[in-house]
Formats: structure tokens, C-alpha cells, sequence
């Protein structure tokens, strides 16, 4: 069936988009969800009570590092440890002895020994030049001769005149004379063979001689050499090959040294040490440095070179102190320290002095008792105040 629909003019047309509409709707859904989480959201959080914030809190801090470390600590008492002293110093022979010409000298004939010889006492070490002296002496030995011939002479002639005086053909005053005249060729007999003397002496000052045994240490010498007479340190001798290091000791450390404290000594450049005994402790302190001398005797070894530098440690007896093993001392600008932990189980620093130092330990001469808990090896990871959880070890014997 067919209808006519007709419009008068006054009439409106409404058209309407259905999915223009399904669009609004859509958007108002989310917009009222997400009005509806801000409320939530806002009324959990205004009603939350604050012990809860609190532990919230606390247990976030935890979960971001908060965690208190476990560190080893050790007790470390005080045990009786040997006191070593260390010090360094120089190597010289301990009685290096300068030979010079003892006679007038002259031109060199001959150097019999060098530089690292051992020599006897009496031992020649080198000859000068002696062709004049020797014909001043053949000269006086014959001075001798003659002046012992005029005493002959002169004794013969006062007994002459001696036999005679009683027959009355010497007077007593000739006598007298022959007497004088007898003791005078007498006496310069005596004179001419004194000469004679000296000159041999001197001919055998002009050999230079060793004056003990020992190892030569220098020779300044050469073959044609003039040297004049009384010419020193021509050579130096070691007496008995005898060495000594010269070792500089603060004032404190010079307080505990002794005669006959042994000692160990090491060359610089040597792996290997040499036993010694301290001979003599300086009695004075030098002014400037505050430190005093420490001789110690050392036997003949190749190794000792006067001259050269080497580090002793000298035995002083044994103390009682806190023993620490290395790891345990730190140390920085403001020195040496160790960590302790305090009653409240809080990291605290604690500046010491260290005494000896080797495959034992560290020996604490100030700033512990022995009683304190130290932190083994964890120090370099600590900050003072720190909480940590203790964890106790043994103390070695």
C-alpha cells in the first residue's frame, strides 16, 4: 500500500547519527572509571595511619641497601713479641786505617799489592827509590872504620904513656891528654856508628809497610811516582778485614740499644743478611737530627762494600703488646689505624702506633689495650658509626 506523505512548510526534519552517539557514550564510560580511581586512590591514602608510613618506610630503606653487614673481628689480647729496632745506615770498615810514607820519600819503584789483597802486618807494599841512601851508608860505615881505627890509635898511646909516667919520662899532665884524646876517638866512634844507624833506619822507612793484617780497601799509588816524605793515605787498610755498619737510631729507639744486642744486616741489592752485635752506642745525640750513632761489628763478607748502604733490624730484648695480623692496620694522611667495634655494635676508628711489622702480624705499641674487637680485613669498606653484625674469631697463639 502505497502512502503520500506530504510536508507543509511549517514542519521540521530531525535526523540523527547512531554512531556519532556511540562515540559520547564511550567517552563518558572512561571518564567516569577514571573519576572513579582518583576517589579511590585519594581515600586510601588520607586514611592510611602513620605507624604503617613509618614501617613502609623503613622496610623500603632496608630493600635499597640498608642491610647491616657482617664483619669478622678478632679479640687480639697481648702476647710477648720480640722487640726489633730497625734502622739504616752506612757501611765503612770498622777500623780503616790510612798508610802514608814514613821516610823521605822519592820516586816509586815498585806496588806490590792492589785494591782487595790481604796483607800480614810487617808486609811490604811498595819500594821507593834508595840509590843515594845507600851510598850515604856505605859513606858513614866507613866513617866507622875509620873513626874506630883512631880510637885503636889513641888507646894505644895512652898505655903507652901510662907505663912511662912511673920512670918519670911522661909527666902526668901528658898523660892526662892521652886520656882525653882517647875517650874523644871513643866517642866519635860512637857518633859515626849512630849515623850509620839512622841512615839504615831510614833506608828501611823508605819500604811502605803494612802496620797490621788486613784486606786493602784502596790503593793511590803508582810505579814512578814521586812522593814526598811523611805523603798520607797512599793506601787504606781494613784492620783484620773487620766491618761495621754505622746505623742512625732515633732518641727513643738509642734508649733500648746495648753492647752486644746481635743484629741483622742487609745489603741494599742483597737478598741475603749477615749477623752482627752492636760494639758501641754513641753517648751523645746530635743536636740537629735528634738521632745518635749505633756501630755494629760485622764479620768479613764480599757482600760488605765501605761505602755502601744497608738496613739492620737489631734484637731488643721482647715486649708485650697486641698482635694484629697485617690486614687488620690501615693507613692514611693522618697515619695508622684500625677499625673497632663499640659496645652498640657501631665501626669506630682508632689511631695506633706500629712496632714491628713481618710474617707474623703487626705489633701495636700505642693506641690499643688487647681487649677491643678489631675488624679483620673489612676496614677499607667501613665509615665510622656504622652499624655491622660482629662475627668473632679465635686469637691466634
Amino acid at each position: 500500500m502505497n502512502r503520500e506523505t506530504r510536508l507543509q512548510r511549517d514542519d521540521t526534519i530531525v535526523v540523527v547519527d547512531g554512531s556519532r552517539r556511540r562515540r559520547n557514550m564511550i567517552i563518558a564510560i572512561l571518564v567516569g572509571a577514571l573519576v572513579l580511581a582518583l576517589a579511590y586512590v585519594f581515600f586510601n591514602r588520607s586514611s592510611e595511619p602513620a605507624g604503617g608510613k613509618a614501617a613502609s618506610a623503613a622496610a623500603d630503606g632496608q630493600g635499597r641497601g640498608g642491610q647491616v653487614p657482617t664483619v669478622t673481628v678478632l679479640v687480639p689480647g697481648r702476647s710477648q713479641v720480640a722487640s726489633i729496632i730497625t734502622a739504616n745506615g752506612a757501611l765503612a770498615a770498622r777500623r780503616d786505617q790510612p798508610i802514608g810514607a814514613a821516610g823521605q820519600g822519592g820516586r816509586v819503584t815498585a806496588v806490590l799489592v792492589d785494591a782487595g789483597t790481604w796483607v800480614q802486618a810487617g808486609q811490604v807494599l811498595a819500594t821507593v827509590d834508595r840509590s843515594v841512601q845507600v851510598q850515604t851508608s856505605a859513606q858513614l860505615a866507613a866513617s866507622v872504620e875509620a873513626a874506630r881505627a883512631s880510637a885503636a890509635l889513641a888507646q894505644n898511646e895512652y898505655e903507652r904513656s901510662a907505663a912511662l909516667v912511673g920512670r918519670g919520662f911522661v909527666s902526668k899532665a901528658d898523660l892526662d891528654r892521652k886520656r882525653a884524646a882517647r875517650d874523644q876517638a871513643n866517642a866519635q866512634v860512637r857518633v859515626a856508628q849512630a849515623q850509620l844507624s839512622a841512615t839504615r833506619a831510614g833506608i828501611g822507612l823508605l819500604d811502605i809497610k803494612a802496620p797490621t793484617s788486613g784486606l786493602i780497601l784502596q790503593r793511590n799509588l803508582e810505579v814512578g811516582q814521586v812522593i814526598g816524605a811523611g805523603s798520607q793515605s797512599l793506601f787504606r787498610l781494613a784492620r783484620g778485614g773487620e766491618m761495621e755498619m754505622r746505623a742512625q737510631l732515633s732518641q727513643q729507639d738509642l734508649a733500648a740499644i746495648r753492647v752486644g744486642m746481635p743484629a741483622s744486616i742487609t745489603p741494599i741489592g742483597s737478598t741475603s743478611s749477615i749477623t752482627g752485635s752492636v760494639w758501641q752506642v754513641s753517648p751523645v745525640i746530635d743536636p740537629q737530627s735528634r738521632q745518635g750513632e749505633v756501630r755494629i761489628a760485622i764479620p768479613y763478607s764480599p757482600a760488605i762494600r765501605p761505602g755502601g748502604f744497608a738496613s739492620a733490624r737489631i734484637s731488643a730484648g721482647a715486649t708485650t703488646a697486641p698482635l694484629l695480623p697485617q690486614s687488620a692496620v690501615l693507613s692514611d694522611n693522618d697515619g695508622n689505624y684500625v677499625y673497632i667495634i663499640n659496645a652498640k655494635n657501631e665501626a669506630e676508628r682508632r689511631n695506633v702506633t706500629i712496632g714491628v711489622v713481618d710474617e707474623s702480624g703487626a705489633t701495636i705499641t700505642g693506641g690499643l689495650t688487647g681487649q677491643e674487637m678489631v675488624v679483620l680485613s673489612a676496614g677499607p669498606f667501613l665509615n665510622p658509626g656504622q652499624k655491622v653484625n660482629p662475627k668473632r674469631q679465635a686469637a691466634a697463639n
